[in-house]
């Protein structure tokens, strides 16, 4: 097992609480592994003061026992939600998309089924996971195949509604496939290309991509991803896997250090003017899904902070990988991924308190 930290740019004003602050990082991240049997755990840390850190714990690969990747990339899963709804506001204010208005506008007699009509349902409440749509991912019979973005909606409309638009909240990947089908028709490109275009490029994300088509493998440097059938199954090796199920919903591969830079400059304002950015972070409850007092705005998650205020992130979980992190409104960052998706409430528990240890020493 190895356990590391990087320190990059200048020192704290105070050595003995930023070492008190990697301290309790590093233990946390060792806790996960050696208490709850994940492989390895890597974070991308940020301070108020720009000082950024990179942690390790585990190994990176089971088999060989090599050394955890700093900063390695990673399968983000939901996060790619964030991504796909900054696009989407982009264009809500380029004025090609408007957030009220039914996505039969945008996708005309595509959206039918049981309860279910495009006539009814809103880009905003695709957005805000106030649709009713069912969540294919909940029926999919194998998440190793190649899909294709309508394959996805064909499945979930196979389905009843969940409940009539705008009555009620649930998380359901359908919505951003459908986002992602907007935008797509809207700007007639890939959306790959439109998120390349928009904010890979332009705030210079280096390790972010969206795979292309049948890709399984991951580019660059990264710990291996493992998945456990049941607590006492030895974990299997899931690394190299078709990852398009997961598509405007959760197909992007990313470094922790990459979302840190991102959420900086989604809440600095450098990716949407301030009336996107103010209608993104307006929120309902979503404690459902991402826990106590958490809220839901257009594809970003709030979360209250133990030290006060609020983080804003949003969390991805794919086959093989687990995320969690947050960004606050005065700079700091944190963004910690385990190599196992997570099943269990405890060690999810553990992972978002970790990310909370973090932006709060």
């Amino acid at each position: 097992m190895t356990l590391s930290v990087v320190t990059l740019g200048a020192c704290s004003s105070s050595a003995d609480t930023a070492a008190a602050r990697h301290d309790a990082v590093q233990r946390s991240l060792d806790a996960m592994v050696s208490e709850d049997g994940l492989p390895a755990a890597l974070a991308s840390i940020q301070d108020r003061n720009g000082n950024s850190h990179n942690y390790t714990a585990g190994v990176g690969d089971l088999t060989t026992g090599s050394e955890v990747p700093p900063n390695g990339q990673i399968r983000i899963g939901s996060n790619t939600k964030t991504f796909t709804a900054v696009v989407v506001l982009q264009l809500v204010a380029e004025g090609k998309i408007e957030l009220d208005t039914p996505i039969e506008t945008y996708l005309p007699g595509l959206v039918r089924g049981d309860g279910i009509d495009g006539h009814n349902i809103t880009i905003r409440q695709l957005l805000q996971h106030t649709s009713g749509l069912p969540n294919y991912s909940n029926y999919l019979e194998d998440e190793v195949r190649y899909y294709d973005p309508r394959e996805l909606l064909d499945i979930a409309l196979e389905h009843p509604a969940d409940f009539a638009p705008g009555t009620s909240w649930k998380y359901s990947n359908t919505n951003y496939v459908l986002a992602g089908l907007v935008v797509q028709k809207i700007t007639e490109t890939p959306l790959a290309e439109e998120m390349n275009r928009r904010i890979f490029a332009p705030i210079d994300l280096q390790h972010t991509y969206f795979p292309e088509p049948y890709d399984e493998k991951i580019s660059e440097l990264h710990p291996r991803g493992y998945y456990r059938e049941s607590s006492d199954a030895p974990p299997l090796d899931i690394t190299e896997i078709d990852p398009s199920w997961g598509w405007a919903a959760g197909q992007l591969i990313s470094t922790t250090s990459d979302l840190n830079q991102f959420l900086h400059a989604l809440l600095d304002g450098r990716l949407l003017p301030a009336a996107q950015l103010d209608q993104m972070r307006t929120t309902v409850p979503a404690e459902e899904t991402f826990g106590p007092e958490a809220r839901y705005g257009l594809g970003l998650v709030s979360r209250p902070l133990p030290c006060g205020g609020l983080s804003w992130s949003h969390g991805g979980s794919f086959p093989g990988y687990e995320t969690r992190g947050g960004a606050t409104d005065d700079g700091r960052e944190a963004n910690i991924a385990v190599t196992m998706q997570v099943v269990d409430d405890a060690t999810r528990r553990k992972l978002e308190h970790a990310v909370d240890i973090a932006l709060c020493r």
